[in-house]
């Protein structure tokens, strides 16, 4: 039944080329925008390179304090809190701080780069995974010598040193200072934008002393890392009494918020309590992708209705010879379904097109973005969805064609 379907779906879809041509472009387009957005996001999801054991880490991003009067200030925390307060907590393994990125340019040979450069503390290193392309972190031995040491990305190995075999032991100058390089890792996307830099230092070497700072908020994130996956809800309960007791800064503020959080929650954190940053970032994209396939699903449904009134006479015809509404409306969502996985096709080959397009441009730095069984996964089911949102009114539509009515226009 379904070979025959298919072969009904093909003749169809030959009678009116310029109705097929704007159908599956529309299917095909609108797919094609879905699957790089997909891929954008799983790809900021699921990416778990350097975090690598995000299933025992909680993210420390932000920290809101409510004012006495109406309004709120809200940032980033700062190395005093992290070190003297979350270093204080007794059920993580490990603490890893770092700064977030900070931008300056370098010259080689007359050449002006620019460069991202961050600072980390030695725990850093133990929490993340880096994939070390040469060499190894700086230690924490270095980092209390306040030693002028660096790990850089592989892209900014290319872009100071050019094509040669090994920098470990050479030096980078950044903001007017030289470092020596003792490691190179893996390029990370700066959509991660937590851990993302080209150049790693010892937060000691900062012009600024960190620890003189007394205040909460700053530049810095924090990721505590357990034990077990089992120590992750008793780390984050600790975490959240010790911010109960926090006094406060001054006289201004009467409450602190800060969590501890899994990654995706802390990355989308927008430091607003009333508001959660998932459910926004959620409802953008629902929003988003409901108005992308809404005009081409009405578009679709209309060509299906006119399709239908062209095949009035054919409907007429096998309803006459016993054909049941039921079989009829299967027969046409099968056709439309078929439609819509042919529009899908060539939707995944635009994505593929579209994609290497926009990593050869790399408007965002070192985010190589593809198209993989979960990105394909989601396809086949907006196609389908696609298929059943534009076929079922038209397929009911046709159900109801009277028989007499249909053989009249012929």
């Amino acid at each position: 039944m379904l070979k025959n379907y298919f072969k009904i779906a093909i003749a169809v879809l030959r009678r009116r080329k310029f109705f097929t041509f704007i159908s599956l472009f529309g299917i095909s387009f609108t797919l094609t925008i879905l699957l790089v957005l997909t891929a954008f996001i799983d790809k900021v999801v699921g990416d778990s390179y350097p975090d690598r054991k995000r299933d025992r880490s909680l993210y420390i991003s932000r920290m809101t304090e409510v004012m006495q009067q109406d309004g709120t200030s809200s940032g980033p925390v700062s190395f005093y809190f992290l070190d003297h307060f979350v270093g204080s907590l007794k059920i993580p393994a490990a603490l890893a701080i770092s700064s977030g990125f900070s931008g300056t340019n370098t010259y080689v040979n007359n050449k002006k780069i620019a460069v991202s450069y961050k600072y980390t503390n030695a725990a850093y290193w133990d929490v993340m995974e880096y994939d070390f392309i040469e060499g190894k972190a700086f230690n924490k031995q270095q980092i209390d010598n306040a030693d002028k040491v660096a790990v850089i990305s592989e892209d900014m190995k290319n872009q100071y040193f050019g094509d040669i075999p090994s920098v470990v032991g050479k030096y980078i100058e950044a903001d007017n200072v030289k470092y020596r390089v003792t490691g190179v890792v893996k390029n990370v996307p700066i959509t991660s934008y937590m851990l993302f830099s080209d150049i790693y230092l010892p937060y000691t070497v900062a012009k600024t002393d960190f620890r003189k700072d007394k205040g909460y908020r700053g530049g810095f994130f924090g990721v505590l890392l357990a034990k077990s996956t089992g120590d992750v809800s008793r780390m984050q309960s600790e975490f959240n009494a010790m911010v109960r007791r926090l006094p406060m800064e001054s006289k201004d503020y009467k409450k602190i918020y800060c969590h501890a959080d899994p990654y995706i929650v802390s990355y989308v954190d927008t430091g607003d309590e009333k508001r959660s940053g998932v459910m926004l970032v959620l409802s953008i994209i629902g929003i988003f992708t409901l108005l992308v396939m809404l005009l081409p699903t009405l578009n679709l449904v209309n060509i299906n209705i006119t399709r239908i009134m062209e095949r009035s006479s054919e409907i007429g015809v096998r309803k006459a010879f016993g054909a049941s509404s039921r079989t009829l409306v299967y027969q046409f969502i099968v056709e439309n379904i078929i439609l819509t996985l042919l529009g899908g096709f060539i939707g995944v080959i635009l994505s593929i097109i579209a994609l290497h397009f926009l990593n050869s441009l790399n408007l965002i730095p070192n985010l190589v973005l593809s198209i993989n069984f979960t990105v394909l996964a989601i396809g086949l089911l907006v196609c389908l969805i696609f298929g059943l949102l534009s076929g079922v009114y038209p397929a009911w539509r046709m159900s109801k064609l009277n028989v007499v009515t249909a053989l009249k226009s012929q």
